[in-house]
């Protein structure tokens, strides 16, 4: 995030302030539940398109992978060319690629879209707290990013039960398509008005990017994934596991590239001084474990109600919103808390986590030619509360021995940990929920059996991960007593429903 002093702290406060805010909270908010409403339409996408196990995991992990991947290169091209230019590119490209994966006429183009509307929102979502903290006056601040938690809150509720209904609806016979291009109208409106009413915020040409770090980072994180999403459709070959270790192999020449770029005082990807933080990337691997298990299990339960047990999407959507909801009452509670009791509210949030989910595998584990969506209430209540006390308090209890210089760097690059971390869950999920679902149908099982089994084989892999932060949340330094000061505020959890 730019260091740009706030005008608050030297001038009258911008008078179009508000009205700017309501632009990128829109925008925003365009971008989360984009995230949170592809879930639902899998199923439908799945039989309109003709699309393969494999290629239904890249429909959501193309777009995590290429928003992960770009969060840290965008956040200082914001810097380099201007926030509020790159902000509104990148609104455009999101409207554009939007309209792309609406009218996909198959799958391979779907996904190309996808990774168009992942890189255009990794564009956009660094530069909206960047314009925000620099429009709005300190006294101000607290006021404006609470609006940014209650518009993600929002689009966590609002996402699968929109997404449900405008494909139930089947808009002039379009099936899935109008959960994306009902975005157009949206962009073009956020373009347009962000022109006129957000405040030009100079960039620093002088400023560059870590071009060979940006490359060395994104191919090694592909290398890995690639494999771990396509290994089981080839049957394992070797390629898949030298592809796995050349990954593991770009990713140490990323770092030695850094500590290089960092002995010379140029800009880093990802800051030597991170790197070289244990605390911080200890916490980053337990950022990248933690959000691993969400995007597969709602990938998970949305191909099990809809294509085991015949739901709508409509249905299904409404299935997962107590999961939501939970999100929202615990974002509430933790806002209460502050920076106290950090360690004990993340290993809460794992117990949490994986009591929920190991609730609902037992009961999915045991259904036979039916299911109760109510069954569904408590487990992921119960898991939403999790998630949104676990999320909070992980990025403060990180951040929290991070020295203050480091602190809008560190933020963003657990942004970007977490979206790898999901790209990973995604990969995995769906190497286990459709080795296991095409083995139950080679032997002759019921669809019924076949999607149960193979659902709740997949949920342990996300009860062991929660389980996993449970664990290693006592192993976190204790934080400072007094936070530390002098960082942006983290981007609001994107909680992929």
């Amino acid at each position: 995030m730019s260091d740009t002093p706030s005008p608050g702290a030297t001038a009258a406060p911008d008078p179009r302030r508000w009205l700017a805010l309501f632009i990128l909270l829109i925008a925003n908010f365009m971008n989360l539940i984009d995230v949170t409403i592809v879930n639902v339409a899998l199923p439908s996408m799945r039989d309109g398109l003709g699309a393969t196990d494999s290629q239904i995991e890249w429909v959501i992990a193309a777009y995590i992978l290429a928003f992960a991947l770009g969060l840290l290169p965008f956040g200082r091209l914001g810097d380099i060319v201007g926030r509020t230019t790159l902000f509104l590119w990148g609104v455009a490209g999101f409207t554009l690629a939007s309209a792309l994966c609406g009218l996909a006429p198959n799958i391979e183009f779907l996904i190309v879209a996808r990774v168009i509307q992942g890189l255009a929102g990794a564009m956009m979502t660094p530069q909206v707290l960047a314009i925000a903290t620099v429009t709005f006056p300190p006294h101000e601040r607290g006021q404006a990013f609470s609006l940014f938690g209650l518009s993600a809150g929002l689009a966590a509720v609002c996402g699968p039960i929109l997404g449900g209904i405008l494909i139930s609806a089947d808009l002039f016979g379009m099936s899935w398509q109008p959960i994306f291009l009902v975005n157009i109208p949206i962009g073009i409106a956020a373009v347009i008005a962000g022109w006129f009413l957000i405040p030009r915020l100079p960039g620093h040409s002088g400023l560059s990017n870590d071009y060979v770090g940006i490359g060395l980072f994104g191919l090694g994180i592909l290398a890995i994934v690639f494999p771990i999403i396509e290994g089981r459709a080839y049957g394992w070959p070797l390629w898949t596991y030298g592809m796995i270790a050349a990954g593991i192999v770009l990713l140490v020449l990323f770092v030695i590239w850094t500590s290089i770029r960092a002995a010379y005082n140029k800009p880093q990807l990802l800051n030597m001084d991170l790197i070289a933080n244990r605390q911080f990337m200890f916490g980053a691997f337990v950022v990248t474990v933690f959000a691993s298990g969400i995007p597969g299990m709602f990938m998970v339960i949305s191909l099990l109600l809809q294509g085991g047990f015949g739901f709508t999407p409509l249905e299904s959507g409404l299935t997962n919103t107590p999961f939501s909801v939970g999100v929202l009452i615990a974002s509430a509670i933790a806002g209460r808390f502050g920076s106290s009791y950090l360690r004990g509210r993340l290993a809460l949030a794992g117990g949490l986590l994986s009591f929920g989910i190991g609730w609902l595998h037992f009961y999915i584990a045991g259904v036979t030619d039916s299911i109760d969506h109510w069954q569904f209430l408590p487990p992921l209540l119960i898991a939403g509360i999790g998630l949104g006390l676990g999320f909070s308090s992980l990025f403060q209890l990180v951040l929290a021995n991070v020295p203050p210089r480091d602190a809008g760097a560190g933020s963003g690059a657990l942004q970007a940990f977490q979206q790898v971390g999901g790209a990973l869950g995604i990969a995995i999920i769906g190497e286990i929920f459709f080795s296991n679902l095409g083995n139950s149908f080679a032997s002759g099982g019921t669809p019924q059996a076949a999607f149960s089994g193979a659902s709740a084989l997949a949920l342990w892999y996300m009860v062991a991960s929660f389980a996993l932060v449970l664990i290693l949340a006592p192993f976190f330094k204790k934080p400072p007593t007094q936070p530390q000061r002098g960082g942006p505020p983290a981007q609001p959890v994107l909680v992929e429903v």
